[in-house]
Order: C-alpha cells, then sequence, then structure tokens
C-alpha cells in the first residue's frame, strides 16, 4: 500500500531546521522573541501567534492533506471549538448520526449557550442531508467512517451538494488520516484531526490539527486561532512530527491486522454483528473504496445475547480498556459509557449505539496474539 506520502511524511513541512541544519525540527521552547526596533521581528514575536516548531507540525499537516494552511491546537477539541467558532447566534450546524460523542457535547452544551444549534442527520443518505440543508444551516461536520458505527458518507457529492447550498462542509478525518483519505481533494473546505490518535501514534500526546486551502477562510481561523490561545505547544509540536513520520508504516499494519480481525470475527460463532468498512458486506463498501486507499485500523462489533460483554471487556490480556485509539497498541473501548457517554441513553440507542457495542483500535501487534486474546475472552464471556 504504497503512497507518495510515504516520503512527504518523512521530509515535509517546514521540518529542517534552515539556520543550523538540523534534520530533525528544533524545540523552540520560548514564550517571546527578542526584536530589533519597533515593529522589527523576524517573524516571530509571541508563540500564541507563532512559533518555528509549531509552524513545522502547520505546514506538515498542510501539505500531507493537500492543503495550503495548517492550525495546531491543543487537543482535537480545541480544534473543534475553534472552528465551531466560525459560527454564531441563530446558525445551525449538522452533523452525523453518530459522531465522537465529544463533538456533540461540545455543539449540546456548549456552543447552544450562544444560539447556535445543530441537527442530527444520517449524512449517509444524501437526500436526507440535503432536506436537512434549511437557510440557518452553515455548515455540515462529518466522520467518516464515523465514530463508532463506522458508517460512511460520500464525500465528493456532500461537498457538491454544501457548495450548492452556499455551506461550509467540515470532515473529521482523525479515523482516516490523510495517508488513507484527502477530504480536501474531494471538494471538501476544511478538515479536522485529533492528532492524540494516528497522528502522534504512540499515546503519548494530546493534539489537534486543522486543515484549509481558502486564504480567507485560513485567516479567520488563524484569528481565532491567536485569540482563543489553544495552541499546541512547542514539545508536543516536536512529538507530533516524530510521530507522523512513521504514519506509512503504521497504518499500513493497522489496516492488514484490522481486515484480519474483522474477516475473523465475522465468521466467529459468538459474534453478532461487525461493523467495518473493509468488508464487502459492510453497507458503504464501494463508496469508502472509492474515496478511500484501506479500511483503517477501527472496527466494531457485538456479541450474540448469551456473551457477556462486560466479562468481554475484563478478560482480555493484550488488548487494554482504555480511551482513545490510535495507538500503537491495540485498546478496547465501550462507547456507551466511556467516548459517547455523554450522548443521552435514548438518542444514543437512536443512533445504534448500544450497551453492547465494542469498539476496538486495532494496533500493530501480531495480529495472530490480537486474534487469541480476543477468542479468549469471548470464551469466557460465555454465559453458562
Amino acid at each position: 500500500m504504497q503512497s507518495p506520502l510515504d516520503t512527504l511524511l518523512i521530509h515535509g513541512g517546514l521540518t529542517t531546521d534552515p539556520r543550523t541544519g538540523a534534520v530533525n525540527t528544533p524545540i523552540f521552547q520560548t514564550s517571546t522573541y527578542a526584536q530589533s526596533g519597533l515593529g522589527q521581528n523576524l517573524g516571530y514575536e509571541y508563540s500564541r501567534t507563532k512559533n518555528p516548531t509549531r509552524d513545522g507540525v502547520e505546514s506538515l499537516i498542510a501539505e500531507c492533506e493537500g492543503g495550503q494552511y495548517g492550525f495546531a491546537f491543543a487537543s482535537g477539541m480545541a480544534a473543534i471549538g475553534c472552528v465551531l467558532s466560525l459560527f454564531k447566534s441563530g446558525d445551525c450546524v449538522v452533523i452525523s448520526s453518530n459522531v465522537y460523542g465529544g463533538t456533540f457535547r461540545i455543539l449540546d452544551k456548549v456552543f447552544c449557550n450562544f444560539g447556535i444549534g445543530y441537527k442530527i442527520v444520517d449524512t449517509s443518505d444524501l437526500s436526507a442531508l440535503e432536506s436537512a440543508l434549511t437557510p440557518e444551516v452553515k455548515a455540515v461536520l462529518i466522520e467518516t467512517p464515523a465514530n463508532p458505527l463506522l458508517t460512511i458518507t460520500p464525500l465528493e457529492a456532500t461537498a457538491k451538494l454544501c457548495k450548492k447550498k452556499g455551506v461550509l462542509s467540515i470532515v473529521d478525518n482523525t479515523f482516516m488520516t490523510p495517508y488513507l483519505q484527502q477530504p480536501l481533494s474531494l471538494g471538501i473546505d476544511i478538515v479536522l484531526h485529533s492528532a492524540t490518535k494516528y497522528l502522534g501514534g504512540h499515546s503519548d500526546l494530546v493534539a489537534g490539527l486543522v486543515v484549509v486551502n481558502d486564504s480567507a477562510l485560513a485567516e479567520r481561523i488563524g484569528f481565532l486561532q491567536n485569540s482563543i490561545g489553544g495552541i499546541l505547544a512547542p514539545f508536543d509540536s516536536f512529538l507530533l512530527i516524530r510521530g507522523m513520520k512513521t504514519l506509512a508504516l503504521r497504518m499500513q499494519r493497522h489496516c492488514e491486522n484490522a481486515l484480519f480481525l474483522a474477516h475473523e470475527l465475522s465468521r466467529h460463532e459468538a459474534v453478532e454483528r461487525v461493523y467495518y468498512p473493509g468488508l464487502e458486506s459492510h453497507a458503504g463498501y464501494g463508496i469508502h473504496k472509492a474515496q478511500a486507499r484501506a479500511g483503517g485500523g477501527m472496527l466494531s462489533f457485538t456479541l450474540k445475547p448469551n456473551y457477556d460483554y462486560r466479562t468481554f471487556f475484563k478478560s482480555t490480556r493484550i488488548i487494554v480498556l482504555a480511551e482513545s485509539l490510535g495507538g500503537v497498541e491495540s485498546l478496547l473501548c465501550h462507547p456507551a459509557s466511556m467516548t459517547h457517554a455523554s450522548i443521552p441513553k435514548d438518542l444514543r440507542e437512536q443512533m445504534g449505539i448500544g450497551e453492547n457495542l465494542i469498539r476496538l483500535s486495532v494496533g500493530i501487534e501480531y495480529a495472530q496474539d490480537l486474534l487469541a486474546d480476543i477468542h479468549q475472552a469471548i470464551e469466557k464471556s460465555r454465559v453458562q
């Protein structure tokens, strides 16, 4: 699964120091910069506004996403918060019918205080999406594959529809990364990442990224980034650049392992359903194959009623029960009580996020070890 990004991830962006020739971007651990006179500086005044290490990661993600302007934030939620700050009282944002619980929470509990509303729509259904685009809607924010049911939304068709209606299109590309999917190339206006996940890749930093092509939009986002101040620190910027250098190799292994486990789980007598867009049985398989290079490293599944999912979560030996995803280690998550707990139970169930849903971030371990761990945990969860 080779890509032009294999080389770009290592050599792209402003990731070589022009002053010293250092092949790794130095950590510019400074809050301010000396000025030779009033209004005279070397392009840097204050590190909330601009920092050379942050410049490195911002230019790198912009190049990798095929964009012109990148912005780095202290977390994925800080990135989403900044983008949502583009809107004003009376505006409305459409979100996919299953998205990360934090995205729902910030709209439902924070931006509602400023008069910004939201609609939950099955964005995989373009007719439903078009019907939802009433005059007050100013943006569509989607995940594809969506978290945690891996629902697929057609990106190019969504972008065209949004442009026709004069609405901003925003894609959270965390699950896919630019290595597998580049929404800007399909007409999307704004791409978001929780860089905490695959881009960092080692569960050792928290970061968020935004990429756009439009200069006017970039100017607005840059103003908000500086004004709100939720920027990525120099050391975390350095760690993120380092993590991205191995993204290609890691994503290849994540995808291989996830596809292997998805096939094995779909054949397991204890498994009721598997959600993975790399399986031909997945409802969005054709669309996903057309817009992404592989199925990714995330899958979800449910066990049959005669298996206790609570026991399953307690029984794995290698796979860790933990929040987050996208690290080199495999992580299990219970969406109903973890990532999506902020969504009311009745609404979760309407979305299809039941109590027995298990989400698995497939790591880069030996695939047979992961399968054996899942098998023994399933066996322990069998109700006698």
